[in-house]
């Protein structure tokens, strides 16, 4: 099953598409990954439980490391701070 795309990730996938990702501008990327972060924890409280964040498959390992460590440095946490909340449990639903 397919699922319908919004309109930002449709315009995400042409700009990327055409090699234009300078078509989004860096603020409204910025806007939408902060409130997607803010949402993630909001559900996390809401509902106990850890939504799915990501879609593994269309994201390469790079990828992924390159926006973990651009929230980490943006957040002004260090490596140990991370490896505290890595090993938490997670909540069970």
């Amino acid at each position: 099953m397919r699922r319908t795309k919004n309109p930002f990730t449709k315009a995400v996938d042409k700009a990327i598409s055409q090699g234009q990702a300078d078509a989004i501008s860096d603020r409204e990327l910025q806007e939408v990954f902060t409130a997607a972060v803010r949402l993630g924890f909001a559900k996390l409280e809401a509902e106990g439980r850890v939504p799915e964040l990501l879609d593994a498959e269309a994201v390469s390992a790079t990828e992924v490391v390159v926006a973990v460590s651009e929230m980490i440095r943006a957040a002004n946490l260090n490596l140990l701070d991370v490896a505290m909340w890595f090993r938490r449990p997670l909540p069970s639903a």
